[in-house]
């Protein structure tokens, strides 16, 4: 992780990317404001109650001074953000019901995003990854030609790296979803400097098992190679569907895959579902010792990640500096 965060550091150094920390409350996020306040990477705003903020402090013996820190019930704001959320919202919302909504850190921090007072944000440290997606979907909602958000997790560990996903969002994925999660997930690997190789994994290798599911997988590779040729992508390969062994062992893919471009040498690697998925970077970060840190949310107009709710200060940190250089 330290080798990754020292790539994105050098392309943040001056830029001061205002992200927001809904949880100001937490010892860990307060912790992990506090050290990016002292960089010039990351310039963050706090949210919540100042009081509670100030107690939070002291009994993590932390200093805030020339912290950044917005209580959205009191902010003098809240007014205007209140009005935008309403025609955000075109009628889905009144002026009572965007007021109790804006009282939500989440919600107040995501317009924030929105409104251009801030660059992105990152929560999930108290709240749930329902409770931190849900207003970005409302609210900053997903890109053009893109269809569902995705969460992918990166996985480090010395040397090594790579990117899972879908690891958190989509419980239901048809071939088009898996496609276009591919192609979000070789994007946001080659926005970090990687040089995507994709992988779409499954239980078969090239057709050697036949079910729905294995089709599937099948016909979303067809699918993305075509996409990705309508894309500005270079020098991204994509496969499948892989087993995982065919995906990341040279001597497996020989005799698995021996067409393939691919050959043991993938970096990102598409779970055929969620539970495929989010099983497999837990198995990664548990037993094989691989650092994880993600969700790192693609497909949305401006970036919005969530925590794990077992995160660390670091973890904070980490995916605050990852947010910032999703901005780039």
């Amino acid at each position: 992780m330290s080798n990754l965060l020292n790539v994105l550091s050098d392309k943040l150094s001056g830029k001061n990317v205002r992200i927001v920390l809904p949880e100001g409350d937490d010892a860990r996020v307060l912790t992990a404001a506090v050290k990016l306040q002292a960089t010039d990477l990351v310039a963050p705003i706090v949210l919540g109650n100042e009081e509670a903020i100030k107690e939070t402090a002291a009994g993590a013996n932390l200093s805030i001074d020339g912290l950044t820190i917005i209580n959205p019930e009191k902010s003098e704001l809240k007014a205007d953000l209140v009005e935008k959320f309403v025609e955000r919202r075109k009628g889905k919302a009144t002026v009572e019901q965007a007021e109790e909504l804006l009282n939500n850190v989440n919600y107040f921090g995501t317009m924030l995003v929105y409104t251009n007072q801030a660059d992105g944000l990152v929560s999930g440290a108290a709240h749930s990854t329902a409770d931190t997606v849900r207003p970005a979907l409302q609210i900053i909602k997903t890109k053009p030609g893109v269809t569902k958000t995705s969460g992918v997790f990166f996985m480090t560990k010395g040397e090594e790296q790579y990117v899972f996903g879908d690891c958190a969002i989509n419980p239901e994925l048809n071939a088009q979803d898996l496609a276009e999660i591919a192609i979000e997930s070789a994007k946001t690997a080659q926005a970090f400097g990687m040089s995507p190789r994709v992988a779409m994994l499954s239980f078969s290798t090239k057709g050697s098992a036949k079910s729905p599911d294995t089709e599937k997988v099948s016909e979303a590779v067809s699918i993305a190679q075509e996409n990705l040729k309508e894309t500005d992508l270079k020098d991204v390969v994509l496969d499948g569907e892989f087993q995982f062994d065919a995906a990341i062992v040279p001597e497996v893919a020989a005799k698995k895959a021996p067409n393939s471009e691919i050959q043991g040498d993938a970096n990102v690697f598409i779970f055929p579902s969620l539970e495929a998925g989010n099983i497999g970077y837990k198995i990664a970060q548990r037993l094989g010792g691989f650092d994880a840190v993600g969700p790192v949310l693609q497909g949305l107009n401006a970036p919005v990640n969530d925590l794990s709710r077992g995160c660390s200060a670091e973890d904070v940190y980490s995916l605050s500096i990852i947010t910032a250089a999703q901005t780039l």
